[in-house]
């Protein structure tokens, strides 16, 4: 996932430099910002990159879309870039082609269900659902009789609770009642709910631990610049070593969270080998978005938790991205239910190879 030759990470990156500079977006309260941003990384191609070019997409393999995320989290990107880019790839297990505009997917939790009925119609709630109010489709994956199928169903149709997660941005519960799709169409052979939440759960991953790295960068920087006591607060032992709890953190949360990247990008199916990456991925990542946010926070003192400053973009849509597609609990609990049926013995040599 090197980013120096990979186009698609180089053209995100300009984007967001130019139209998604945390302090002008965090000194525009009117929202302004966010029309030119979807619109020029929809120019690019950006949001559908999972998607095939017969289904409307840009083509991009899934390690680029990876890398895109994790550059999206470097700059806090408070549009629903992720959520389509799940939304497009959820639909293309199905062969189903991508509309235009934003999107998201439904459920976005393990413990949520949208059932389809026998008249082809969709019923269920999913809570959490990340920028549902700003979906113009949703990408829903349902349970029927016969097994797995996944939809296109128009945001229209569905009743939306409005809500906010930590970050600040839209976290709301869709409801759906005898909703008819817009497309409906069997999921593949072996894709399930678990399969869903392990991939947003991966792509959650990224983003926390793109965040991370910006928090690392914010707050070494200011340390250099801030002076007590006539000296650079980055020359007192204290502010050092949070620094380097902060540095740890980051480093591990990008450690693993790349390696269930390309865990996925590299398997032929959701085998055990990229479960045990993704759920640790996502408990790993989890950890550090309360830790490190903690220590980043800390060596800013009180201006670091001021709506002036910029670290509040970062540190607070971390801990948010914890608890979509399954916290870190729930994968914690479900990672032992597979030690615990599968035998240390025989999961770890998955490990081991990697």
């Amino acid at each position: 996932m090197a980013e120096s030759d990979n186009i698609v990470v180089e053209t995100a990156e300009k984007i967001f430099a130019d139209l998604a500079d945390p302090q002008t977006i965090n000194n525009d309260k009117k929202g302004s910002w966010q029309a030119p941003l979807w619109q020029a990384l929809s120019e690019a191609g950006l949001p559908l990159s999972w998607v095939p070019d017969d289904l409307g997409g840009s083509g991009a393999s899934l390690a680029d879309g990876f890398a895109l995320l994790n550059a999206a989290g470097r700059f806090a990107v408070a549009v629903p870039l992720a959520e389509t880019m799940l939304a497009g790839w959820l639909l293309a297990q199905a062969k189903i082609a991508s509309p235009e505009g934003e999107m998201t997917v439904l459920p976005a939790s393990p413990k949520d269900r949208i059932t389809l009925d026998a008249d082809g119609s969709l019923s269920g709630r999913a809570r959490g659902v990340p920028f549902a109010k700003a979906a113009k489709h949703f990408a829903v994956l349902a349970h029927g009789k016969d097994g797995v199928s996944i939809a296109l169903v128009g945001a229209a149709k569905a009743r939306i609770e409005a809500g906010l997660n930590v970050g600040y941005d839209h976290s709301d519960t869709v409801t759906l009642d005898k909703v008819q799709p817009v497309t409906l169409k069997p999921a593949a052979k072996g894709f399930d709910q678990t399969t869903l939440m392990l991939m947003g759960g991966v792509a959650r991953s990224l983003q926390i631990a793109g965040a991370l790295e910006s928090m690392l960068d914010i707050s070494v920087r200011y340390s250099n610049e801030r002076v007590a006591f006539e000296k650079k607060i980055s020359k007192f032992q204290a502010v050092q070593h949070n620094l380097a709890r902060l540095a740890g953190e980051s480093a591990a949360a990008l450690a693993a969270a790349t390696s269930a990247a390309d865990a996925i990008a590299n398997a032929r199916a959701f085998d055990d080998e990229v479960y045990l990456e993704a759920a640790s991925a996502k408990i790993r990542c989890a950890e550090a978005a309360e830790k490190g946010g903690a220590v980043a926070h800390q060596v800013h003192g009180a201006i670091g938790f001021t709506m002036e400053h910029i670290l509040h973009r970062y540190s607070l849509r971390a801990l948010a991205w914890r608890d979509d597609f399954g916290s870190e609990s729930h994968w914690a609990v479900e990672l032992g239910k597979l030690v615990a049926n599968r035998g240390a013995d025989e999961l770890w040599p998955l490990v081991a190879s990697r």
